[in-house]
Order: C-alpha cells, then sequence, then structure tokens
C-alpha cells in the first residue's frame, strides 16, 4: 500500500486532505466521451484510491457527460466522511463531444442539479467554476456574471466552497472580491510554468492549487530530460514529475488520473519518491527548455 500522507496535507474548504488525490476524467470513453470501455475496471479503479488513502476525487458532470460522477456513485457511496468530491461546472458536450461553454444561469444552475443528482448528494462540497472564454486556455474577460449565479446557490445550500478553472490572476482578484475561492485549477507542470507567481501568491493567501495536465505539453528534449531522470532515480517519468509538483510549492494538490489500478497504484507512490536537490535543479532546468 502507497503511503500517500508522506505528501503531506493542505486545506481545501473547510476540509483538510492529503496532497495526493485522484482525478475521475480519464474514466469516461475515448475523448472523455461515452462509457468506459471497462466499466468494472473504472469502479476497481475507484474503490483502489479510497482503500488506498485517497480524500481528494476530482470529476465534473460533463466528463462523459454524467459517466465519471454515475461511476463515482456507484463505486463509492454512501461516501466515507473524509472524502472530499469536487466538480465543476461551465460547460456541456456537443453530440460530436465537442467541449462548449455554457454559462447562462440557467445552463449552471442545471450543472449543479445535475452534479447532485449523478453523484447523490444533497450539497456539493466544492464546485470549480471552469472561464471558458477560450478553450486552449485562460482568457482575460469578467466572470462576475456567472460567478455570481454560483455564488447565489451555495447561499441556497446547495454548493459548500467555490474555486476556479483555466482563469488569469485578474480573474482570480476578480472573483475573490465575490466570493471566497478556496481553489484554483490551471495547467502547469515541469515544463509550462507560467503560473509560477500566481501559485506562490496562493500558497500565501492558503489557497490551493490543482495543475492538470502534470505531464501535458512536453517537447522531445524535456521529454528525453525527464525519463532519463526518471530511469536514474529507479521510477516512472510521471512519478517524477509528481514528485516535484509535490516539492514545488505546499498549496499544490495532486489529481493525476488513470483507468487502470496499477498506473493509480504507481501514481500514488510519488509521495514516497525524496528528489535531491541536484536533481530539482535538473528538474527546473526544464522549464528553460521550453
Amino acid at each position: 500500500m502507497s503511503n500517500i500522507q508522506h505528501a503531506g496535507t493542505f486545506t481545501l474548504g473547510s476540509h483538510t486532505v492529503k496532497r495526493l488525490g485522484y482525478g475521475a476524467m480519464q474514466l469516461a470513453g475515448p475523448g472523455v466521451f461515452g462509457p468506459p470501455k471497462d466499466h468494472d475496471a473504472a469502479l476497481a479503479v475507484l474503490r483502489e484510491a479510497v482503500a488506498q488513502g485517497v480524500d481528494h476525487v476530482d470529476t465534473s458532470d460533463f466528463y462523459g457527460p454524467h459517466v465519471t460522477n454515475l461511476l463515482i456513485r456507484e463505486a463509492l457511496a454512501p461516501y466515507k466522511d473524509d472524502l472530499v468530491i469536487v466538480t465543476k461546472i461551465g460547460a456541456r458536450r456537443g453530440t460530436d463531444g465537442s467541449w462548449l461553454p455554457a454559462f447562462s444561469p440557467e445552463a449552471l444552475t442545471q450543472a449543479v442539479h445535475d452534479n447532485l443528482s449523478n453523484l447523490g448528494l444533497e450539497v456539493l462540497d466544492v464546485v470549480n467554476l471552469r472561464i471558458m472564454f477560450d478553450t486552449h486556455g485562460p482568457a482575460e474577460g469578467s466572470i462576475e456574471a456567472p460567478l455570481t449565479v454560483l455564488a447565489e446557490l451555495q447561499q441556497k445550500g446547495l454548493v459548500r466552497h467555490i474555486g476556479l478553472s483555466n482563469v488569469t490572476p485578474a480573474q482570480i482578484a476578480q472573483g475573490r472580491g465575490i466570493t471566497e475561492i478556496v481553489c484554483v485549477q490551471n495547467q502547469y507542470n515541469l515544463a509550462h510554468r507560467g503560473d509560477d507567481a500566481l501559485i506562490d501568491d496562493l500558497a500565501r493567501d492558503g489557497i490551493a492549487y490543482v495543475p492538470f495536465f502534470p505531464l501535458g505539453g512536453f517537447n522531445p528534449l524535456q521529454s528525453f530530460t525527464l525519463s532519463e531522470i526518471a530511469a536514474r532515480l529507479g521510477a516512472t517519468p510521471m512519478q517524477v514529475a509528481l514528485a516535484w509538483l509535490l516539492r514545488r510549492a505546499p498549496n499544490i494538490l495532486l489529481i493525476p488520473g488513470t483507468s487502470s489500478v496499477g498506473h493509480l497504484r504507481e501514481n500514488l507512490a510519488a509521495a514516497e519518491l525524496a528528489l535531491s536537490d541536484d536533481v530539482l535543479g535538473e528538474l527546473d532546468g526544464m522549464a528553460k527548455a521550453a
């Protein structure tokens, strides 16, 4: 069994969670669309994650759509008291699997109710508002209108805490003027480090930062460097990338996803991987090669 408590803990809303969690996105079909190719295997991964001590699961009703939430409910309900399920709203899926903005008050309200229904919950622990001004990354624009809708749903008792996803520092500042923001979920990894200053600012304010695509967007040179370091340490590239993120800042929470129990165990074992200062220096140098 992996010792994921070695990764430490951080505050997520009113909970303290282990810094290594699980992201359910890959449990849906190809392109995060449709059912999993192996339903029982998907259930097994979720149950193994919780058995290994994971207490932070990330999902959304637009994964599938509805697929991952229904799998989580089937595998894990009734939920353990310490399990924090984080979901997100702000997008919907086209019939062709495309990702479309869904920012109207009606769409956002329906999304919260769909997440509640499909997860079998009376209140959602954390809901991230995913900003969709640009599907390829954060883009400036006011988030006041959709965030105000989500804050009203929070005031009605349907949502405990609110986070933001795919956002700029200006949008986070605007959001914090509207309601408490407990987490930010953006793309960040060894090679893509545009949020370096933001992560440190959020850490000072006790706000969790949840990077997605921990191995996304690497060029061949970076990939070679990471693979070489991993081989030297007797680890996988993913384990090294996750261990670097854990060392990078205390407020980083990880949600690596997989549809394989074997890969899940490997990912969680990153909590026990020690990186020397020399190795950290080599890894930090990969960003300069980007």
